[in-house]
């Protein structure tokens, strides 16, 4: 292969020290290549040389993004087409005189524009939480000398030295490891600690083949290094992802893009009918002055106030309820977002799968064998061809005991539940051991480890020597099955044994090979020529990182909810595959991707690829973000799980990021718009569920707002157009059947305290056996517009009714006392009117028996609220000088109950008809 040093160096594209690693692929360089390209010594700089590239490339920090100010929040708020309508209402108001009518509007643009600001007050951390995962100091050679320096002082060129339980501070290439494992899982999605090496690799290698390299950012577990620093600050694979956390974009929410559409059409409705009904105002002989206030009055009745209120508080139930099922909402909208989820992205590790490596497979020279059982627990059955086993056969036993004493994992149980301390395969090796009996505390007194040679990068084995057995001394060997297989001695050669390691590999596992022989009488040492032959081959184990027995139920449930569910891991490709057809996500005769064949679609052909294909092996992190977008461009509302940095970028990107609170890190948390708790894939189904539920009772409450104020905007056209005027002290008044104030009262507390109660009502019985909603598809369905109109002018009718029977009962002796009195029975009437119509929209298709009278307690609490409510409305003095109200006789309130019960029967036909039609 051509050096691509040589390479760069002939076409003048040799990158100065401090260059980013991306395109110098220091991985496929040897380290004297790597060590002439960054201009430094295994050595180490000298102290100029590193203050002089300091100040060249700046501190080993990463970029951290200024998110949107308190000003910019809360201008986002204000700058809405309703809102400002509300506030030239207000304005209008106070320069015609009516004080009280434009602050209390002026009240209600203020309490709209507090909630969303705290709604998204805490939102936009993500980058900032990048910067806790690089370490505060680290030792480097500066000179020759070992010396402790702040991370962020490193520069390209710095000789790093690395042992266990170091966080890595910038990229390094190696230059010299012994038994170097790397925990990589949050950057690259791979389950076990990565084995690294000094020699190159392909340059094509993917990020987490390439062994030759360590990444800021990631954890040593075992084993000790030296390496030079080759990129830092932005330029590292972690700034990398920095960077694509910052292209990524917050999406707004199928809801509130609706609701947005919504208030567009009201404010455009609101306009044209205000300009007519001055209009209409003027040619009735109306004061400009009066004509301006009914245009106000208009705007008030017909903008739906209390509707953000209600959408806030029912997210807000919905947050507590996700809670309670271990799904804690960051980021509001998120919740109703949830219910309309088409697709699930998600990693594997930790997510689908237990993050704990399983023995499931065994071979011996005698047959195959299973294991059941997952994770760390001594649990499980030996079965032959699905038959269990009671007692194991003596070639089993011998393969587990090796297995298991060849190995420097240990299994232990605390308050309860099993933890390994060590390497996960090995610690897969003690667990299959206990799983068949065997006691391996008693059996390591029973066979005494002499001496051992540590598993090394470069010879991909362990051995172990044993002394004190019945049978004497004897060595174990374990190991990657053709470095193994290469020490023993096979009858019928080694083909047979590596077409087995084949069949398990094609299955998604890892493969280890274990063998034994006799050790000489005397001597402590191991050396190594002692594992160079001679060995009997005891047999093979097959592991993998199973699958959490919830999600198989709760990708079950996504498939019959019609949710796709897709893999994006950074896993090799056959254990991805092996995984996603145990969970029944992919066809076993259908091959998923790899980040490599990725690379080489381009964004045209990736959106047809990615609704066609559901594992995504050895994908990167912007494989993942474009993978998302692909989705997101065929109209998907994307769900993406996941609990590593390599996540952050999709997650922020999605629709809704759901982050794992248990293994998840910091990054991966703050760009999420969900976090589960207990780090669950079956809570994700939880959530949905009640994202759903959620969704269903903000359609039942905007079908219960809507026709109040489309009711109250045609009594008050109605007056415009048909009532009389009046001559009062000296200018024409109009006759109106309502005032301002009292718009408001309905507006914001009937119709709030009547509203907020749907957000407690059940789910309705098949919410889960829906198809998602089609993201384009309008929140207002043509029947619940229908209704809308009929219930509207039923109040309408009945409010303008009572109006006026009211007012030519008494009009005559004290007029401005009977217009109180009218309007004070017009706006009872509306009322009654909600609470009737509240009970009808407990289920907009079904009748009230398939929800249950009494299955929501929080309906008779809001109504009980609201009668007191409005008996302080009719009788309190103070109330009645706000809002120019008036007490009622109990027959005047008889008979605006009676007019309000009309809705039962009407909207109960109407549902009949309805559901005689389908």
């Amino acid at each position: 292969m051509q050096d691509p040093t040589t390479s760069q160096e002939q076409t003048g594209t040799r990158p100065p020290p401090g260059t980013s690693g991306h395109s110098a692929h220091w991985h496929a360089l040897p380290p004297e290549s790597v060590l002439s390209r960054v201009e430094s010594t295994e050595a180490g700089l000298t102290h100029e040389q590193a203050r002089e590239r300091l100040a060249r490339h700046g501190p080993n920090v990463l970029k951290r993004e200024r998110g949107d100010g308190v000003l910019t929040l809360l201008w986002r708020q204000v700058n809405s087409p309703l809102i400002w309508v509300l506030i030239a209402s207000a304005v209008l108001a106070v320069l015609l005189g009516k004080v009280t009518d434009g602050l209390v509007v002026a009240a209600v643009v203020v309490l709209n524009t507090l909630v969303g600001f705290v709604q998204e007050y805490r939102a936009g951390k993500a980058i900032e939480a990048l910067s806790q995962m690089v370490p505060q100091t680290t030792p480097v050679l500066r000179g020759g000398h070992k010396q402790s320096v702040p991370a962020a002082d490193l520069v390209p060129g710095d000789v790093v030295l690395l042992e266990s339980g170091d966080r890595v501070p910038a990229d390094l290439r190696l230059l010299h490891a012994r038994n170097l494992q790397i925990e990589e899982a949050a950057l690259t999605g791979e389950s076990v600690p990565s084995r690294k090496q000094v020699d190159a690799v392909a340059e094509d290698a993917e990020l987490g083949d390439r062994a030759s390299v360590v990444f800021g950012g990631t954890l040593v577990t075992s084993g000790t290094a030296t390496a030079v620093v080759v990129a830092t600050g932005g330029a590292t694979e972690l700034g990398r992802i920095s960077h694509l956390l910052a292209q990524a974009t917050d999406l707004r929410t199928p809801m509130t893009l609706a609701l947005e559409h919504i208030g567009k059409l009201i404010t455009g409705a609101i306009i044209v009918l205000s300009g007519v009904l001055l209009g209409v105002g003027l040619l009735r002989g109306y004061d400009i002055s009066e004509a301006v206030l009914v245009a106000i009055t208009l705007a008030v009745a017909a903008i739906p106030e209390g509707l953000p209120a209600i959408v806030t508080i029912a997210m807000a139930i919905g947050v507590q309820r996700m809670a309670a099922r271990r799904a804690v909402i960051r980021k509001l909208p998120a919740v109703e977002t949830l219910g309309s989820t088409t697709v699930i992205c998600t990693d594997k590790t930790g997510t689908l799968t237990r993050n704990e490596m399983t023995v499931q497979a065994m071979w011996t020279p005698r047959g195959r064998y299973t294991l059941s059982g997952v994770g760390y627990a001594p649990q499980g059955q030996l079965q032959v061809e699905g038959q269990p086993v009671e007692h194991p056969p003596e070639d089993v036993r011998a393969l587990l005991l090796a297995g298991a004493l060849c190995n420097d994992a240990a299994l232990h149980s605390r308050e309860g539940r099993w933890e390994m301390t060590g390497d996960p395969t090995e610690g897969a090796l003690v667990v299959a051991a206990e799983k068949v009996g065997l006691r391996m505390e008693a059996e390591r007194a029973r066979h005494v480890r002499v001496d051992a040679i540590p598993f090394e990068s470069e010879h991909q084995f362990m051995a172990t020597l044993h002394s004190g057995e019945p049978e004497g001394r004897r060595i174990l060997l374990k190991g990657a099955p053709e470095v193994v297989l290469r020490r023993c001695a096979l009858e019928g050669g080694a083909e047979p044994v590596l077409a087995e390691v084949e069949r398990l590999a094609r299955q998604g596992m890892r493969v280890l090979a274990v063998a034994q022989k006799a050790a000489p009488s005397s001597g402590d040492d191991l050396r190594m020529e002692d594992a160079e032959g001679g060995f009997t081959l005891l047999g093979l184990e097959g592991m993998i990182d199973p699958p959490r027995e919830e999600a198989l139920a709760a990708v079950k449930a996504c498939h019959a909810a019609g949710i796709r569910v897709k893999m994006m891991t950074g896993d090799h490709q056959a254990t991805a595959e092996a995984i996603g057809v145990q969970l029944g996500i992919h066809a076993p005769d259908r091959p998923g991707m790899t980040g490599a064949r990725l690379s080489a679609v381009d964004d045209a052909r990736l959106t047809e690829v990615v609704a066609d294909t559901n594992v995504f092996a050895r994908v990167a992190p912007e494989h993942k973000l474009r993978l998302v977008r692909a989705l997101q461009a065929k109209g998907q509302v994307v769900a993406m799980t996941g609990d590593g940095v390599n996540d952050a970028p999709a997650l922020k990107q999605a629709n809704i990021g759901v982050a794992m609170g248990i293994t998840g890190t910091a990054v991966s948390k703050e760009a999420a718009d969900l976090v589960l708790t207990d780090d669950n894939f079956a809570s994700i189904v939880a959530a949905v569920e009640e994202g759903r539920r959620v969704y269903d009772n903000l359609i039942k409450s905007l079908a219960f707002v809507l026709p109040t104020n489309l009711g109250l905007a045609l009594i008050l056209m109605f007056g415009v157009a048909f009532f009389p005027i009046q001559h009062v002290e000296g200018k024409w008044v109009p006759l109106m059947a309502m005032l301002p104030t009292q718009l408001l009262w309905i507006n914001l507390v009937a119709t709030v305290t009547l509203a907020l109660p749907l957000a407690f009502e059940v789910r309705e019985r098949d919410v889960m056996q829906r198809p998602p909603r089609a993201p384009d598809a309008p929140v207002l369905s043509h029947f619940v517009v229908m209704r809308t109109g009929l219930v509207a002018l039923l109040m309408a009718a009945g409010a303008i009714g009572l109006f006026l029977w009211a007012y030519r009962q008494d009009g005559a002796g004290q007029p401005a006392r009977a217009l109180a009195h009218a309007q004070t029975m017009a706006v009872n009437t509306v009322i009654s009117f909600q609470i009737f119509y509240l009970w009808l929209c407990r289920t907009l298709v079904g009748s009230l028996r398939s929800v249950g009278l009494f299955s929501n307690h929080t309906l008779f609490v809001g109504i009980g609220i609201l009668v007191l409510l409005q008996a302080a409305f009719m009788y309190v003095p103070f109330l009645q000088r706000l809002f120019g109200s008036a007490p009622l006789s109990l027959q005047d309130v008889g008979l605006s109950v009676l007019a309000g019960m009309v809705v039962l029967p009407v909207v109960g036909l109407e549902k009949w008809l309805r559901s005689r039609g389908k």
